[in-house]
């Protein structure tokens, strides 16, 4: 069987197991009629950072229902020489957590000794080639990646399981969080996206395991002497059962007490130097517990891993996740009978992702919600970039659009991550910056953003009012308008 036949055939097994017929047949296969603007934008406004004319083109060549089938198995897209070229230069991707701390680290000092302002400068001066690499990193996957639900699944996910590269050592260790704990399992099982984001260093330091200590224990001494409940209450209401998942305080702290042990190893450390995250024994409650209504063996690290199996396998996580995903994709308040559907198609599959985003692909719902997201600053600037189909050189630019539009990338303090919501981006002053940056993305190009390039790519989905908003303007304004017009911020 063919790779294109092997996708198909799995995409039509997703959508029987969903349980649901798109109403469009006619419009899923290649070759039987044009697929309207309409609905390609749509695809691409949802499972993609925004079209491109390249990319409708190739919708109406193939198909919607090919389209999606590639688009859940990024593995068979072919990523660009420019990209895989680019993404090689970035030379901090490739360390280690462990590395990085030992190359970009604060400095030791002897005791006794003042730090060097000088060298302290120079190393805060390093670590900002972390953040660089990182952030040039996902910007130009976003804009250059023909695997674009992958980069759309990055986004959502890293909200999902936020870091804020502020804190502590994680400004050394927010790329590889993204690049071993996020990336990998984005259209996998939950669980092993549970288990990796709560294992990496980076979210321990984050939300403070790394302090966490049984009291009593032979590690309870310095900062390390009493439990702290930040990361046990985070994972359970952000990560997994949700704010109204029906657990109980004495769950979070069951929990905090499960997960004592898991910390960070210290740079000089004597046993496991290879690893940045371990569990500490001696910090660990070894004493009987109920989590959730399931007795917990006293095991070490197993125990804290048997808990997140409990976790990623309960029917509140899963309802938790199919509203988040359905907020992502359909709507800011997603109809109820749909995150049923979704949850329970997470449940069956064993938290399969790509199996609930194939239900949800497949539903009416998703497909008559056009235009009812708001975007996000981060999907408005890649959006608009990938639609002009401009050069793209420095990314320094967007990073700071982002920042102006109040979205700075690795920069959400709190861990429940940057909203997508329309409510918690939609204002005067955030339209009238949106409007500026376009205008100068347009004016600021080494080559002219061409007006009929951007009608092109959006056909017949132009709005009445944009359009002849374009007749009365001016033809060197005709770029700017359409990529400021409420028609491009909504997806």
């Amino acid at each position: 069987m063919s790779d294109g036949a092997r996708r198909r055939s799995r995409f039509h097994r997703f959508f029987a197991a969903a349980g649901v017929l798109i109403a469009l047949p006619s419009l899923l296969a290649p070759g039987a009629e044009p697929v309207p603007d309409r609905i390609v934008v749509h695809l691409l406004n949802r499972l993609a950072f925004g079209p491109t004319l390249e990319e409708v083109r190739h919708v109406k060549t193939i198909g919607v229902e090919r389209y999606i089938a590639e688009q859940l198995d990024p593995d068979l897209i072919p990523e660009p020489v420019e990209l895989r070229w680019r993404l090689a230069q970035l030379d901090t991707l490739k360390l280690d957590p462990v590395q990085l701390r030992q190359l970009y680290g604060p400095l030791r000092t002897l005791r006794g000794f003042k730090p060097n302002p000088e060298l302290e400068k120079a190393q805060r001066e390093r670590v900002q080639i972390i953040l660089r690499d990182a952030s040039e990193a996902r910007i130009l996957r976003a804009l250059l990646s023909p695997r674009q639900l992958h980069e759309v699944m990055v986004d959502f996910w890293f909200n999902h399981f936020n870091v804020f590269s502020g804190k502590g050592l994680d400004d050394v260790w927010i790329g590889n969080y993204e690049q071993q704990a996020i990336r990998p399992f984005v259209l996998g099982r939950f669980r092993d996206l549970l288990f990796a984001t709560t294992k990496h260093p980076a979210m321990l330091v984050y939300l403070d395991n790394a302090l966490s200590t049984a009291p009593g224990s032979p590690g309870a001494r310095g900062r390390q002497k009493g439990l702290n409940e930040n990361f046990a209450r985070e994972v359970m209401e952000l990560h997994t059962l949700g704010a109204n998942g029906g657990y109980t305080q004495e769950d979070v702290v069951t929990l905090a007490r499960v997960l004592t042990g898991w910390g960070v190893n210290q740079p000089n450390a004597r046993f496991f130097p290879e690893h940045a995250a371990v569990f500490e024994g001696a910090r660990h409650d070894y004493s009987p517990k109920v989590f959730l209504g399931h007795p917990l063996q006293s095991r070490g690290k197993a125990e804290g891993e048997e808990a997140l199996d409990i976790l990623a396998h309960t029917p509140a996580t899963a309802h938790h996740i199919a509203f988040e995903l359905a907020q992502y994709f359909v709507s800011d308040e997603p109809p109820q009978s749909l995150v049923e559907r979704l949850a329970a198609r997470f449940l069956e599959s064993g938290g399969n992702i790509r199996e609930v985003l194939s239900a949800l692909f497949a539903s009416n719902e998703f497909w008559d919600s056009k235009g009812a997201k708001y975007k996000t600053p981060y999907q408005f600037v890649i959006s608009a970039v990938r639609a002009a189909g401009m050069p793209l050189g420095n990314v320094r630019p967007l990073l700071g659009a982002m920042d102006q539009l109040g979205m700075p990338l690795f920069g959400c303090l709190t861990p429940d991550g940057y909203k997508n919501t329309e409510d918690a981006w939609l204002s005067p002053d955030a339209t009238t910056r949106r409007i500026s940056f376009v205008t100068a993305l347009v004016r600021g190009s080494s080559s002219p953003v061409d007006a009929a390039h951007l009608e092109a790519t959006f056909g017949s989905t132009l709005s009445e009012a944009t359009r002849a908003a374009l007749e009365e303007s001016p033809r060197r304004l005709r770029a700017a308008l359409i990529l400021g017009s409420p028609d491009f911020m909504r997806r």
